[in-house]
């Protein structure tokens, strides 16, 4: 039984990726990028690496509960798929229907997403999703001074360094590792906030909080240490204050192969050195 009907496809502009493009061109598969609007469709198709799987998300999926399964033809492949070779369909004139059969077999994975609703210091608002993390950087050489506010209540007077992020289990094994974050297993329930390059306190490492927790973060003196918020790659610059939370009504579904789940992938990278 074919449970997906109508299938679309987003190909990234890599060789690789495009091998599969002279295939997938020649199917009954849409393709998206070559649609006026969104199409009706029972699932997207991503082929490319980890940027261009989040470009996708962003342009065609978030808010309208398109299920995406990815074929990894990047450099890490982290909400991706192993590449066709790797998982027995042929690249031949039978692809479309192997790989129907095979996408059936998948496993559908669940994100949680961030929201962050943002004011510059002109007054002007801003709003963002991210699927992988909401980032507060220094825009000058000057560090910047921030107010943690958890909830409605202070935690933090004065976090003073490069920045910090508030990251989703998702996302919390890139950048957010890099910096010192703590890797969130994809069913934890957390997100992380982590500090970058944190002066004082010297010693604060971040704090893993709830993910119904409302995070407030205020630039303290925001007209000498400007301030740029990126939302996984959306820029924002000349920040005033930001609140970032669950978002409650918008969700990804990513279909995994059996034996390459996310949240198999995550957990291990615990453990890899």
């Amino acid at each position: 039984m074919n449970k997906y009907k109508k299938i679309a496809y987003a190909v990234a502009d890599s060789v690789k990726s495009q091998q599969i493009y002279s295939f997938l061109k020649r199917s009954s598969f849409i393709d998206i990028e070559q649609q006026e609007s969104i199409p009706d469709i029972d699932l997207l198709l991503v082929i490319g690496g980890d940027g261009f799987m989040l470009h996708s998300l962003h342009n065609y999926v978030i808010g309208n509960g398109i299920p995406v399964y990815g074929i990894s033809y990047g450099t890490v492949g982290f909400l991706l798929n192993k590449p066709l070779e790797e998982t027995g369909v042929l690249l031949n004139d039978s692809l479309e229907g192997n790989l129907v059969q095979h996408i059936n077999k998948a496993v559908p994975t669940e994100l949680t997403l961030l929201e962050m609703e943002a004011t510059d210091v002109n007054g002007q608002g801003y709003h963002s999703v991210a699927i992988n993390e909401v980032s507060l950087f220094r825009k000058t050489n000057r560090v910047v001074h921030i107010k943690i506010i958890i909830n409605n209540k202070l935690r933090m007077e004065k976090l003073v360094g490069d920045g910090i992020m508030l990251s989703t289990p998702a996302g919390s094994t890139a950048y957010n590792f890099s910096a010192g974050g703590s890797i969130l297993p994809l069913n934890s329930n957390l997100f992380a906030l982590t500090p970058i390059n944190p002066f004082r306190p010297r010693r604060w490492r971040g704090a893993l909080l709830s993910d119904d927790d409302l995070v407030e973060l205020e630039i303290i003196d925001p007209q000498n240490r400007s301030v740029t918020i990126v939302s996984d790659y959306t820029e924002f610059h000349n920040i005033l204050r930001v609140k970032i939370y669950k978002s409650l009504n918008k969700q990804i579904t990513l279909l995994f192969d059996y034996d390459h789940s996310l949240d198999e992938r995550i957990f291990n990278e615990q453990f890899l050195f």
